[in-house]
């Protein structure tokens, strides 16, 4: 499941992240070799000098999606040659990254400056900790104060975290830039869930769901709405099981896995692929294989409008 999430992630990033187009990323690797440069300023021994408004750096493609710079983080900014002060700085940037991100919602409490680091970074990182908790007194007083979020991780298990919270930033960078543009136009009209009846309905309010957002409830209701409303149009004539039974969708995975409900949506604004392509879809799937056989024909419906985003089923 993660790796199908993390592979979503960077194709959605890779094409739609940047304001220029393209520019293929990989998770962690590219992300911290942008922001976590220390190879440079190691084997040449000058001071690095990184723009951070790059066009295609990890913040140029924030400020894209946010329309935000980092607040106290200059456009461009000196490294120091000393690996332990590059440390520190690297852990005030993305100290101040989380602190950004968390100001607008993005639920990353679980995410440590340290686990955005690259692998070498985090080894001076935990010297430069063993060294303060074996210090002075004052020194283990501040120490222990940090004690409780400090780990020591293997090589293979820091790969592993890195690039779970490197996930997580682009998930919640995501979340909270990109979804709140859904308009909230989406719930509204004539034909919305409240003329549909023995609908159940989804709250948009804010405060009414500690798992989805405002944005993605709105998304609900669409998704709700659209299938509900082109359920016996799309399969009126199917030879696959009939018209599909009234559904609750109320999650983005389980209640979308065979394909009818995103067929639905699709179908109200290309109804012409109804009859060529989504009169084919199983409308009471049980088995894999039939799931599978309802998101190719999806698939095909979106290369047919030339809607040739990467998706792998």
């Amino acid at each position: 499941f993660f790796q199908k999430t993390l592979t979503a992630v960077k194709s959605w990033f890779t094409l739609f992240g940047w304001s220029k187009g393209q520019n293929p990323i990989s998770v962690p690797d590219s992300l911290r070799s942008d922001v976590c440069i220390v190879q440079l300023t190691i084997s040449r021994g000058t001071v690095f000098k990184r723009n951070l408004d790059r066009e295609k750096g990890f913040y140029a493609m924030l400020r894209h999606l946010s329309g935000q710079t980092i607040p106290g983080m200059a456009s461009s900014q000196t490294l120091p040659n000393d690996p332990v002060e590059r440390l520190f700085h690297l852990l005030w940037q993305h100290s101040e990254l989380l602190a950004f991100l968390k100001s607008h919602g993005a639920c990353l409490s679980h995410v440590l400056p340290e686990f955005l680091l690259t692998p070498e970074d985090y080894k001076v990182w935990i010297q430069v900790h063993t060294e303060l908790k074996v210090g002075s007194g004052s020194q283990r007083t501040s120490c222990r104060v940090t004690d409780k979020s400090f780990f020591i991780l293997e090589d293979s298990t820091f790969e592993t975290m890195s690039k779970r919270a490197w996930t997580d930033v682009l998930l919640q960078i995501y979340k909270v830039f990109v979804l709140p543009r859904v308009s909230s136009r989406l719930i509204a009209g004539s034909s919305s869930l409240e003329s549909m009846p023995n609908m159940p309905r989804i709250k948009s309010e804010p405060l009414s769901s500690n798992i989805y957002s405002q944005y993605e409830r709105a998304m609900l209701v669409w998704l709700n709405r659209h299938y509900e409303k082109n359920r016996k149009i799309v399969w009126k004539d199917s030879k696959k099981g009939g018209i599909p039974p009234m559904r609750w969708i109320v999650n983005f995975d389980r209640d979308l896995q065979d394909g009818l409900v995103v067929a639905a949506q699709m179908a109200t604004y290309c109804p012409y692929l109804i009859p060529t392509h989504f009169v084919k879809m199983y409308t009471n799937a049980r088995t894999h294989e039939q799931f599978l056989h309802n998101c190719l024909i999806f698939v095909k419906a979106l290369h047919s409008v030339h809607l040739d985003i990467d998706i792998k089923v």
